[in-house]
């Protein structure tokens, strides 16, 4: 039997066996080997100085600013699929996230729908969008295209092109348009780009391009970057999507590549097996199964492209799209463990699709990808909410919480973790069905390394890791760890920092994630995040005078080994290093997720809060729905009327409670029989009901009380129904659509303050019993065999209270 063979057989039986059976869980890593040398001049990219000596620079390995390792986090938001009113707030709670990189699609068919009527005012005034980015200190990335997919109708592209012409190819009349749509767009952002001082650090090329025929392939790419620059765009930086077998010219773009917890997009109603966005990768960097419209036929550039390039994110996903053949529900876990995975696999910039959501507006036509227009999805007229960490109407759901520390993570730390390299463990999973072996990965450079661990997988259970200790070899030796063996639960998924350095001093290692670091009265603060079930233990090298109320200190190996502590506002160990005071502060999860960080003059303010919280001048905005009470804790405190909650100061606030409101509602009609579903399309797969059909609907109308608005942030209206697709009409106007999947359907009612005024119809497509959908089992109908369901079991309005908080300078 090979090594490898019994590696796997002693773990199978450290897994089953209880702690006192058999000895430690050993997982090893060799991480001797150390990184080259980053190349540079390889990559034709722009201009990356700004007129401050600002600098955006790029290598084979990582992004710079200004001469250092940069690792930001990129977050899709489409300005056209969201009222332009709404744009300043919901940027802000964006910045309050992480995000340091918007990046936005530039639509075609959202600003030409007719030939040569250019439209670039309101919710499609892509210049007003990018100064409020500038505004909050936030980067922008133009995915200017033309083909954009983004479920939209003929991918972005306006019909009178596609009726016309060839697309997507070096036609020379396709060509020509496509070179004045661009030079509109850099007419609209003339003076933003990053060279003239403004916010514009890149543009992305066309999308999942991996058409290889007659004036396609490498040169279409390379005749787009051609009309870009002729059109104006001098950016730092250049790129295309690097999955599913795409093609492009090496060295004068730079592949961004994603992967999604769900393929809604698949023909497939089961279960999918585990999915590769949950298992660390260390050779190819492509995901598989993406949603790309076309099929490569030869095999794509990006893994040759790996030693010319460095991994970066562009659509890794913070949700799913609804689709009518498959509608995931996605838990906040099945987008979290995904960031340990591909940051440990070595992805430099962590980009999202969608961060945020929207709605499609609409145009002469409806302006969705359907199966109608031979697209490859059905997906709804109205609704793009994907289930993203902001959604459709701007609330901050449990998602962004549990990626947000992530992102403090890589925007504190990243300039140590971004020039270090994967390292393989001794043992691999043997495929992604594997849920028995430990998926883990190290990155490191010279002694210094994090270790990246999960044991979750959407829709599948990982075993617990029973007494485990990590071992790391490194250049200097060996460091294992913790103290005494752990168990590692089923579900975890963290980042561990090894030898990283604290200024003066190194945290040997510790069983809890960096988080952030800030400056609180003069004194360094590092931020951790407990794991829920796996006790805490430090080690502190090279510090002086180190002090942990209610912990135990042990000198062990050159370190002082600190264990015993209770995770929580109060959780601190004081100590010295290079002369100065600092502290680590370590949260239970919980806190750490509800952490915001927000800046007040030249230093940092840390709010603990359950509500949506994000900043506004001179201060920070609260939201919350259903609960007029306001908690908060702020580091350091924010004037009088606290009371102290460990290191933080605790406030309780209120606002006046709306009285109780019910939507009065009538029964309009019952179901039709629904027709059998129809099977067709480019997936040979279920397709949504033909137009005709919707007239056999369930309907009800919906009366929202007058001034219902009044004293309230906004008002939602959740309603709990099962069926098939759910519409919403003001008359007989389409105000928002949904494919039900499960959970209730939430509608926010400020922005609808005028169709609110008359009754809300309220349509139910029935769901048949034999429809070969996926809808995942715990939330499926009920139903008989042969029958099928549209019913409304209830509708409520939940108030969104708001609470403004002042600062000061």
């Amino acid at each position: 039997m090979r090594i490898e063979q019994w590696g796997r057989a002693l773990l199978a039986l450290s897994l089953l066996l209880p702690g006192s059976a058999m000895a430690e869980t050993l997982l090893t890593v060799d991480a001797r080997k150390q990184p080259t040398a980053p190349v540079t001049g390889y990559l034709k990219m722009g201009q990356g100085v700004s007129p401050t000596g600002g600098t955006i620079g790029i290598n084979n390995r990582y992004l710079t600013l200004d001469g250092r390792p940069w690792m930001p986090t990129m977050g899709e938001f489409h300005y056209s699929r969201f009222p332009a009113d709404g744009w300043d707030e919901q940027l802000a709670k964006m910045k309050a996230a992480g995000i340091d990189i918007v990046a936005s699609y530039v639509i075609w068919n959202h600003h030409e729908e007719v030939e040569g009527a250019f439209t670039w005012e309101g919710d499609r005034d892509l210049r007003r969008f990018v100064e409020l980015c500038a505004k909050h200190g936030l980067k922008f990335m133009a995915r200017i295209g033309p083909w954009i997919h983004a479920e939209v109708r003929y991918g972005g592209i306006p019909d009178w092109v596609v009726d016309a012409m060839p697309t997507r190819g070096n036609d020379s009349q396709y060509l020509g348009f496509v070179d004045r749509y661009y030079r509109q767009i850099s007419t609209q952002l003339q003076g933003l780009l990053w060279k003239d001082g403004g916010p514009i650090v890149g543009i992305q090329l066309e999308n999942e391009y991996n058409l290889t025929g007659p004036g396609q392939g490498r040169d279409h790419i390379a005749t787009l970057k051609r009309l870009a620059l002729a059109a104006g765009f001098d950016v730092p930086l250049y790129t295309v999507t690097g999955w599913d077998q795409t093609v492009y010219p090496s060295g004068e773009v730079v592949p961004v590549f994603g992967g999604y917890p769900d393929e809604p997009w698949k023909a497939s109603p089961e279960i999918l097996p585990p999915k590769e966005t949950y298992a660390f990768r260390f050779d190819s960097r492509v995901s598989g199964n993406l949603g790309a419209q076309t099929v490569a036929t030869r095999r794509g550039d990006a893994d040759p492209d790996i030693p010319n390039t460095p991994f970066l994110g562009a659509e890794y996903g913070g949700g799913v799209p609804a689709m009518y053949r498959r509608r995931a529900v996605i838990a906040p876990a099945d987008i979290s463990a995904m960031l340990p995975v591909q940051i440990g696999s070595g992805v430099n910039l962590f980009g999202y699709y969608m961060f945020h959501g929207g709605r499609n507006p609409q145009g002469r036509t409806t302006l969705e990808e359907n199966t109608g227009i031979h697209g490859h999805n059905d997906t709804p007229i109205i609704g793009y909410d994907f289930q993203a960490p902001i959604g459709q109407y701007g609330d901050m759901r449990p998602v962004l919480r549990a990626v947000r520390p992530f992102h403090l993570f890589t925007a504190a730390y990243g300039d140590q973790l971004a020039p270090m390299v994967p390292q393989a463990p001794t043992l691999l999973p043997r495929a992604l069905d594997d849920l028995s072996t430990p998926r883990w990965s190290v990155r490191s450079a010279g002694d210094a390394a994090f270790v990246f661990f999960n044991s979750h997988v959407r829709q599948y259970r990982m075993q617990t890791v029973n007494d485990a200790r990590f071992a790391i070899d490194l250049p200097g030796g060996r460091i294992s760890f913790p103290s005494t063996p752990i168990s590692l639960p089923t579900g975890s998924h963290f980042i561990w920092p090894v030898n990283m350095d604290l200024g003066g001093a190194r945290l040997s290692y510790a069983t809890a994630q960096p988080v952030t670091r800030i400056m609180v009265a003069g004194i360094e603060t590092h931020i951790l995040q407990a794991e829920p079930g796996i006790p805490v233990e430090l080690a502190l090298s090279g510090a002086t005078d180190v002090e942990a109320s209610g912990a135990r200190i042990d000198q062990r190996d050159g370190s002082q080994v600190i264990s015993g502590l209770k995770p929580g506002t109060g959780a601190v160990v004081g100590f010295t290093a290079g002369g100065r005071t600092k502290r680590l502060l370590i949260l239970t999860q919980e806190q750490a997720e509800n952490l915001t960080i927000l800046r007040r003059g030249n230093g940092d303010v840390a709010v603990i809060s359950a509500a949506d919280l994000f900043a506004v001048d001179q201060g920070f905005a609260m939201r919350q729905r259903g609960d007029h009470h306001f908690r908060y804790l702020t580091l350091p405190a924010l004037g009088s009327g606290g009371v102290p909650d460990g290191l933080f100061t605790a406030y309780e606030k209120h606002v006046p409670a709306k009285p109780p409101l019910e939507a009065r509602i009538e029964k309009v009609r019952d179901a039709g029989t629904a027709p059998p579903i129809r099977i067709g399309g480019p997936a040979k797969a279920a397709m949504q009901p033909a137009p005709e059909t919707y007239g056999r609907s369930a309907a009800w109308r919906i009366i929202i009380p007058d001034n219902a608005l009044a004293d309230v942030a906004d008002l939602w209206l959740e309603l709990d129904y099962q069926g098939d697709v759910g519409r919403l009409f003001s008359g007989v106007r389409l105000i928002d659509d949904h494919y039900f999947n499960g959970p209730a359907w939430r509608i926010a009612l400020k922005r609808f303050a005028a169709e609110i005024r008359q009754p809300l119809n309220l349509t139910v497509m029935p769901l048949r019993a034999d429809a070969p959908i996926y809808i995942q089992e715990e939330w499926k109908p009920k139903q008989e065999a042969g029958g099928q369901v549209a019913t409304l079991k209830g509708a409520r309005l939940v108030p969104e209270y708001g609470l403004t908080v002042e600062m000061g300078k």
